[in-house]
């Protein structure tokens, strides 16, 4: 049984009922799984365009040649758009439908995962680096203060069985979508002057993120905690049961910081955005494995896999056995990352769709005409 809780006024009073008018346009024959994934290629498309025109994230910066105005405005109308189909319209399709299963439960929060790193690396390119923008190693470690927001939210049902959602997610995509078209509108030099005093926009950029996980989701999240543990709702009643999603989050974080701080050839500066990715796509395996425990009642594993190839792969290049061919690793790395958290997607969607009778991008049951 799918159990969330959302407070946020904004997805109240706003959102819900700008979703709640955009879903009655979709035929009802029209399955939510494939809306879901629809607005997930969608911030996955926006990744590659970025990419494409600001490959190093120096794009944004002084002296270079700057990303098209039109791309911000197809990056800011697209971003918006995913957002309404992955994280409003495809649930309520669901419901419109009474195609409500565990297996869109866990297609939506799945690609959520995943799309936490395409997310957070598109929006680097309005900052970018360079004297006006932040380094790669700040926005590695502001990327992962977003992991870690997100996966305290499965940490917060895997222990007390309902999902909060967080307050910040839907201010974060209405305002970055906002000023994806504000900067087409004025140009990233806007972005260069300071808004108060010796404030920059950047640092207005970090403060946010950081503000929030520390002012806005950690302390909820504690407080649901809390409030499960004082009616005797938790679900783990141990101290190590309670904490085990965290084992494999943060060793993932202390390898891939090693990594970086070790790196003969600064791997982080030369090839930032396999980086970010590499690091996003083990993660997002690591919380769809705590996806499937929190929905099925089961305990979550204590390591991923995923962390056995990074550890040798660290251990080789900081050794100096690997030094001369990092690069290469890295890319590997990420492939067979993808390849992984792929084929465990895959076969963790036809098992549920198997044992629900139900095609994932249908509404039509397997066993009817």
């Amino acid at each position: 049984q799918y159990s969330a809780v959302d407070t946020n006024p904004l997805s109240l009073y706003v959102m819900h009922p700008f979703w709640n008018t955009i879903v009655k346009v979709f035929p009802t024959w029209l399955a939510p799984n494939l809306i879901t994934f629809s607005g997930f290629l969608l911030v996955v498309f926006n990744f590659l365009l970025m990419a494409y025109f600001d490959p190093d994230f120096y794009a944004s910066a002084p002296g270079h040649k700057h990303v098209p105005d039109w791309v911000w405005i197809v990056v800011g109308i697209l971003n918006f758009v995913a957002y309404t189909l992955a994280d409003g319209v495809d649930g309520k399709q669901a419901r419109r439908t009474n195609s409500s299963t565990p297996l869109g439960e866990l297609f939506d929060h799945g690609l959520d995962s995943w799309s936490c790193v395409y997310f957070v690396v598109t929006v680097y390119s309005i900052f970018g680096r360079g004297s006006t923008g932040v380094s790669a190693f700040v926005l590695y470690l502001l990327l992962w203060v977003v992991l870690f927001s997100f996966i305290l939210s499965h940490w917060e049902k895997y222990n007390t069985g309902i999902l909060f959602l967080p307050w910040g997610y839907d201010i974060s995509q209405v305002t970055i979508s906002f000023v994806y078209i504000v900067t087409a509108v004025v140009g990233v030099e806007a972005w260069y002057e300071p808004f108060l005093f010796n404030f920059l926009y950047r640092d207005l950029f970090t403060a946010m993120i950081i503000g929030c996980a520390l002012c806005v989701t950690l302390p909820m999240s504690l407080l649901n905690f809390f409030r499960s543990y004082k009616n005797n709702t938790l679900k783990h009643n141990s101290v190590c049961e309670a904490m085990v999603p965290f084992f494999s989050p943060c060793l993932l974080f202390i390898l891939s910081t090693a990594w970086i701080l070790c790196s003969p050839s600064d791997i982080l500066e030369m090839h930032p955005r396999i980086f970010y990715f590499m690091v996003g796509t083990a993660f997002a395996n690591i919380t769809c494995q705590l996806i499937v425990c929190q929905m099925s009642n089961t305990r979550c594993p204590t390591l991923n896999w995923l962390l056995a190839p990074l550890f040798f792969v660290v251990l080789a290049v900081n050794s100096g056995f690997a030094a001369s061919f990092e690069d290469g690793l890295l890319y590997i790395l990420a492939a067979a990352f993808t390849v992984a958290h792929i084929h465990y997607g895959v076969r963790v969607v036809k098992q549920l769709s198997s044992h629900f009778q139900i095609y994932p991008f249908s509404l039509k049951k397997p066993n009817s005409d």
